[in-house]
């Protein structure tokens, strides 16, 4: 028994080892800027670029509006087929799932296909409208976790009984769904949420394709041309990611903590 818990703490502390020393590694090479001595000067000197404040608060605005428009199409979405269309559930995963097996490269280029300057609904024809684009480029590639997540807290409600009771006392559609669902699924809906921020922060691909100044491709650029930037770039990305997965975990604990609601 006791054996078993050695290799178990030798088997963890591997698989940490494996994550952390490259991090560490980044972070003391990040501090080298100064010749013979460590500095954050290649944070001040990320902060202090104009073009990354850009391209970052760029990237905020499109992930807040990428949540919201997401959760209003998630959350009624999924409450609908689980109320009334209990069939067309696979069919509604499957279509989910799709973002996950078809590449973000094939999926932005059908976009620009579809909406180019020279077609009906000409998205890429003017700066506003590439940004529309690249929000609903966005909301596709969330779209799996998104919908997962409403979905698994929306499981843990009868959704038939509180529209039935709210529908009783002479409750409208949109106070049902702002006033009864909303709040009983707001855990999946944040979690989703802070999964959609880090997507969108971390985007490559679609921003990159559609010439939009976003987080992502600013990335590229400071490391094609930089030393000791990128490396700061990575530990900023790395722990705005990590404070979105620590966000997650709170979050899910205090669902699991809270009371439910009848």
């Amino acid at each position: 028994m006791k054996t078993q818990k050695i290799g178990a703490w030798i088997a963890v502390l591997f698989g940490a080892s494996y994550f952390i020393v490259p991090l560490i590694a980044t972070f003391e090479f990040s501090l080298r800027m100064r010749r013979g001595e460590y500095s954050f000067d290649a944070y001040r000197s990320v902060f202090s670029d104009i073009q990354f404040r850009e391209s970052f608060s760029y990237s905020i605005v499109m992930a807040i509006l990428t949540i919201i428009f997401g959760v209003l199409l998630v959350v009624p979405t999924a409450y609908w087929v689980r109320l009334r269309l209990p069939s067309m559930r696979p069919v509604v995963e499957f279509i989910t799932l799709m973002p996950l097996v078809i590449p973000a490269i094939v999926i932005v280029f059908g976009y620009l296909r579809l909406y180019n300057s020279s077609s009906f609904i000409p998205f890429t024809g003017s700066a506003r409208g590439t940004d529309l684009l690249l929000m609903f480029s966005f909301m596709t590639l969330s779209l799996p976790y998104m919908y997962r997540s409403v979905d698994t807290a929306m499981r843990t409600i009868d959704v038939g009984t509180l529209t039935e009771a709210a529908q009783s006392l002479g409750a409208s559609w949109p106070t049902i769904m702002f006033k009864c669902i909303f709040p009983n699924v707001m855990s999946g809906v944040l979690s989703g949420a802070f999964i959609t921020f880090a997507i969108v922060i971390g985007e490559f691909t679609m921003p990159s394709l559609l010439n939009r100044p976003a987080f992502g491709p600013y990335l590229q650029l400071i490391g094609a041309n930089r030393a000791y930037e990128p490396p700061a770039l990575a530990v900023i990305a790395f722990a705005i990611t990590w404070g979105c997965m620590a966000l997650l975990q709170l979050v899910s604990r205090f669902s699991k903590s809270a009371p439910s609601k009848p």
